[in-house]
């Protein structure tokens, strides 16, 4: 996935891959957040406060991020699907925070088991069910603060 300023259009695949290695990295316009698995809905939640805020005390990690966003407007998009939402900021310009996530290594170890389990007997709705029903949220915040 990728949060990224509306003007934003060009990928850079120097923090693509830096976020296979970290969860989440950029490169100030754009925030790559890497999922563990392709199959399954995930959440991305963009919380603007008015000062730096701490990582919350559930997540199972976190790092510092920042975004500036030009025109006020950001868009979170799924790499092969395109946009997904977008969301305007209380004003353009620079916002720092931190990116924090849950549930990534459980809905990845779920979304590998079901992968061993999958045959010839199973169909995409039963594919699809499979991914539904995931018993795990996979959910991946930033918490934002206008910077400049």
């Amino acid at each position: 996935m990728e949060v990224y300023d509306a003007d934003a259009y060009l990928a850079d695949e120097a923090a693509m891959n830096a976020a296979r290695r970290q969860v989440v990295a950029g490169n100030g316009y754009h925030l790559y957040v890497h999922s563990l698995q392709s199959d399954i809905q995930v959440g991305v939640r963009i919380r603007i406060w008015p000062m730096v805020r701490d990582a919350p005390g559930q997540a199972e990690g976190f790092t510092p991020v920042s975004l500036e966003s030009e025109t006020g407007v950001v868009v979170i998009g799924q790499l092969a699907l395109g946009p997904a939402g977008e969301m305007e900021l209380p004003r353009a310009g620079l916002y720092e925070g931190i990116a924090s996530w849950t549930g990534r290594e459980a809905v990845a170890t779920y979304h590998d088991d079901i992968l061993r389990q999958i045959d010839d007997d199973w169909g995409v709705e039963e594919t699809s069910r499979a991914w539904r029903e995931c018993p795990f949220t996979e959910e991946y915040v930033l918490d934002l603060s206008f910077s400049r």
